[in-house]
């Protein structure tokens, strides 16, 4: 799996990302700079967490018009596979791949902590090594977390099964202690229409390995690897 992982100012989840990504494929990923006019042949491009351009304006309002954003829109409009997660979230939020927006937490705080994600569906080449129902932990590092639908798009990412993941309890029941930041019906991750551009907050690259402290995250980028792979 040929994936490259895309950097802005501000990016500080990169070197955590390559770790779950080398671990997976056994290839180093590309790290293409924001500049970038072009992107090279690839299955995957990953639009990391942090800070780009250090959040002044709006969560990934200015990375959003980056160059390199130009040629990731007609990746994805090619049918290229996009994961974005946290901060990369809200980028493909800004630059319109994704739909809904991403407010400040429903506390108005910052918000690090370990939660519980529910897979709602096992078929994407996200969540193909997951099951679906399936409840993992993953860390989540935000402040600008809380995704907000409308009544009308909420119906519409239900009707194509568009929500891939849901904030939990341990048992896998939503509720609102169980919904950190508030996410309209603790929607945690969203997908395009065709099912391959993934935005998440929480970080799965995070929780890879037993020294991190649990492998919960490691099915999402073996999945990929999977059906990705030439």
């Amino acid at each position: 799996m040929k994936a490259a992982i895309i950097l802005f100012p501000g990016t500080n989840r990169d070197r955590d990302m390559a770790i779950a990504l080398r671990g997976a494929s056994g290839r180093e990923p590309l790290r293409l700079w924001h500049t970038e006019t072009s992107l090279p042949s690839l299955d995957l491009v990953v639009l990391p967490g942090g800070f780009s351009h250090g959040d002044y304006l709006r969560c990934g309002a200015m990375a959003a018009h980056s160059p390199v954003m130009r040629e990731v829109r007609r990746f994805a409009q090619a049918g290229g596979h996009v994961l974005g997660v946290c901060n990369g979230f809200q980028i493909l939020i800004e630059a319109g791949l994704l739909p809904g927006a991403l407010l400040r937490n429903a506390n108005l705080r910052f918000i690090s902590r370990d939660c519980h994600l529910r897979v709602e569906r096992a078929d994407t080449a996200f969540t193909r090594h997951y099951q679906r129902g399936q409840v993992f932990r993953a860390p989540m590092a935000h402040g600008d977390g809380n995704y907000f639908a409308g009544e009308e798009l909420l119906g519409q990412l239900e009707d194509q099964g568009r929500v891939a993941f849901r904030y939990t309890d341990a048992a896998g029941r939503t509720g609102p202690g169980s919904n950190p930041n508030g996410s309209t019906d603790a929607i945690a991750g969203v997908y395009s229409e065709n099912l391959r551009v993934l935005g998440l907050m929480p970080h799965p690259e995070d929780l890879v390995d037993g020294l991190m402290g649990g492998t919960d995250g490691a099915p999402l980028f073996s999945g990929l690897v999977e059906s990705l792979a030439a």
